[in-house]
């Protein structure tokens, strides 16, 4: 956690069934491997189908429109307009499970299975961003870092589609619990480009160099030049 340079110091603590083996074997294996790193490239391999599990986003207490996305009543209704209708007959009396209610909106324990790998960088490589068909090299941090995150120091890995959560959220990476057939899991993936511009703007340069010669000499520059004069 201390990599991280986060506000947090203590590290997630979290439990892991090992398999496969004897008890002897797993008691060996779990000894051999007590305060060491287990690097994600050890684990997970590239185009390779992953499980995500985490907990998303919360909204807090919200009403049916923004939570079930029922359809708003007409304008003139008496009592407001962002609610349901007729929640049931009479008979049964009761309502039910089904009929959309105000409450509880985010902040749920989801899974989300088949999560292609379409890379695993490592932290070290400074050109970990850079493909077969854009051999600029650049990091995977785009320009002025990720919004509420900052930089990629360490491994990162980067797979198809949304994660559940917010910034900085721990999710758990798992490997697929079923047996994969179709032709997408065993697609071999070849990144062409990865996009590193500005995500707090309209993002134009994919690194500080490109920018750097595209912008010439701007007035830090100069004043940067004076100090040192000066100083010299």
């Amino acid at each position: 956690m201390k990599l991280l340079k986060k506000r947090q110091k203590k590290a997630h603590i979290m439990e892991i069934q090992l398999n496969g083996g004897s008890v002897a074997d797993k008691i060996k294996f779990a000894r051999e491997h007590f305060e060491k790193q287990v690097t994600i490239s050890q684990v997970f391999s590239q185009d390779e189908m992953i499980d995500c599990i985490g907990v998303t986003k919360g909204h807090g207490y919200k009403g049916v429109t923004s939570r079930w996305h029922t359809k708003k009543l007409p304008r003139k209704t008496h009592k407001g307009l962002r609610k349901v209708a007729c929640i049931g007959a009479w008979h049964p009396s009761r309502v039910s499970f089904s009929v959309a209610r105000a409450g509880q909106k985010g902040y749920h324990h989801r899974t989300e299975i088949n999560k292609k790998v379409y890379r695993i960088g490592l932290g070290s490589d400074k050109a970990n961003a850079r493909t077969e068909f854009d051999p600029v090299e650049k990091s995977i941090t785009p320009m002025g870092g990720f919004p509420q995150y900052g930089i990629v120091r360490q491994d990162y890995i980067m797979v198809k589609g949304c994660v559940m959560g917010t910034k900085k959220r721990p999710i758990t990476l798992r490997k697929s619990l079923i047996t994969q057939t179709k032709r997408v899991a065993f697609e071999k993936i070849t990144l062409k480009f990865i996009d590193t511009s500005s995500k707090f703007g309209h993002g134009r340069f994919q690194t500080a160099e490109e920018k750097k010669s595209f912008m010439g000499p701007v007035k830090k520059d100069k004043i940067a030049s004076e100090k040192a004069a000066t100083k010299a």
